[in-house]
């Protein structure tokens, strides 16, 4: 059994101040798989003081400097790849089908972000003033389990790019993961105090990052019930706060939609990261004509989606990431039925044949209403909502009726006309005819699924501030 003992502050690894074990388990199996070592707020503020100490050398360096510290970071994680790949499976459950792209996207979003520095205009004129564009101080970078090392990366690099030093919250639950690209960072070389990591949990580690005076910049992914807790915490000190929440994305299929290619879309978007993904396409918009017909090709489709053992090949549905994420999707499952919706396939309880392991069968509901629990809220599992409409202005009105907006899809045999109808959706991305993500484009959520964005130039400005300088000739 593995036992994680220490955390990551200026530039050393250190013991906790903190003293509580957290067990780690592997979702395939239920077993207990190691332990780690939470800090506390005392961690936490040691953390923050080591970059903001690093920071005013930091903030000087050039474009050239950072540029060669992304560079050795990107190749750091990279020769770790196959490591992240083992633990991404074992802590997670990722399946084959999703657990090689987390490992390599570690890696991948460094180089990213480095493509945007290495073309960001810093300074710009406006007018008799030249702007320059600034990096914050200190940031507060709060990843979630559901793909851990990637948001360290992705975040991390962002803000070195910007100048701005950082202490990191990662989930206490993907530890294995953190661990292996803690210590990649290291090799890495860089500067004592630039980045700091300290896995503890979110009411206490990222509470203090969130009331810290010293901290000017929170960057969260993560649920909109704390997404909302750190916008009130952070307004005392009006921290700059980037927000990546909870969605409930509409796979809108359009009439004139091919199902032998929206039905397999519609199932890859909804399943996707087993479920456990904010921009699931969880609520299917079908024309209430071809109901019987879309229901047919997709129930034949999830049953032939297996949930099981990540191990396995044919594995495209993994476990849920705990018992209690496990015991939530159970409960909504059940909610569906009570609340009158028409269980299409799937179910209550384990896929057939496993008696361990939280895994979920994959489960599709139809004859949903907009205003049933499972078409409001998020559930985080593979559990799907077919719900009708009658005409295209009906399938829109659905489709943004809920207070989320990160994501939505739509499937049309007409290229043109589903740009239009993505064009009407509230929704900061939308996909048609494709699940292609694009690292270029801002990322981020309309209404409760956020505030600001990230990736690309986009992701860049979130840690900067623009300063207007005039000088009289």
């Amino acid at each position: 059994m593995e036992r994680i003992d220490q955390i990551y502050i200026d530039g050393a690894f250190v013991t906790p101040h903190g003293d509580e074990w957290f067990n780690l388990f592997n979702p395939a199996t239920e077993e207990v798989i190691g332990q780690v070592r939470l800090a506390d707020a005392e961690d936490a503020r040691r953390a923050i003081a080591a970059a903001k100490r690093a920071f005013p050398a930091f903030s000087r360096t050039t474009r050239a400097d950072r540029l060669a510290m992304l560079e050795r970071m990107r190749a750091a994680v990279a020769a770790r790849e196959d490591e992240l790949l083992e633990a991404v499976i074992k802590e997670y459950g990722a399946p084959s089908s999703r657990s090689r792209w987390m490992a390599r996207h570690a890696h991948q979003v460094i180089g990213e972000v480095a493509e945007v520095l290495a073309r960001y205009d810093f300074e710009r004129q406006a007018g008799t003033a030249r702007v320059v564009m600034q990096p914050m101080g200190v940031a507060g970078l709060i990843t979630p389990w559901n793909n851990d090392a990637g948001f360290i990366c992705g975040k991390l690099a962002t803000a070195l790019a910007a100048g701005c030093t950082a202490v990191i919250k990662p989930s206490e639950m993907s530890a294995l993961q953190t661990r292996i690209i803690t210590q990649a960072l290291h090799e890495a070389g860089l500067p004592p105090g630039v980045f700091n990591i300290v896995t503890g949990r979110g009411e206490v580690v990222g509470a203090e990052l969130s009331t810290s005076p010293d901290v000017a910049k929170i960057s969260f992914t993560g649920s909109t019930v704390v997404g909302k807790t750190i916008l009130r915490t952070g307004a005392e000190t009006l921290k700059r706060v980037t927000l990546e929440l909870g969605g409930k994305s509409p796979m809108v299929v359009l009439d004139d939609a091919d199902f032998a290619t929206a039905v397999p879309l519609a199932v890859n978007a909804g399943f996707m990261n087993s479920g456990q993904a904010c921009i699931a396409g969880t609520r299917i918009l079908v024309p209430a004509s071809r109901q019987a017909e879309f229901e047919s090709l997709l129930a034949r489709e999830v049953r032939a989606t297996k949930s099981g053992d990540p191990r396995d090949a044919d594995t495209a549905i993994g476990p849920m990431v705990s018992a209690k994420q496990w015991e939530r999707v159970q409960r909504y499952i059940r909610l569906g039925i009570n609340e009158g919706a028409r269980l299409l396939v799937g179910g209550e309880g384990r896929p057939e044949g496993m008696k361990r392991g939280w895994c979920v069968k994959p489960t599709v509901f139809t004859d949903v209403r907009n205003d049933m629990t499972i078409a409001r809220e998020e559930i985080f599992g593979p559990v799907l909502s077919l719900i009708t409409y009658r005409d295209e202005d009906e399938a829109v009105a659905i489709a943004n009726d809920t207070l989320y907006g990160l994501h939505g899809y739509v499937v049309s045999g007409d290229p043109q006309r589903g740009a239009r109808v993505a064009a009407r959706l509230e929704a900061g991305r939308v996909l048609v005819n494709t699940l292609a993500h694009e690292p270029k484009a801002p990322f981020g959520g309309f209404k409760q699924s956020g505030i600001g964005r990230e990736n690309g130039p986009y992701g860049l400005e979130a840690y900067l501030e623009p300063k207007a300088v005039v000088v009289a000739a």
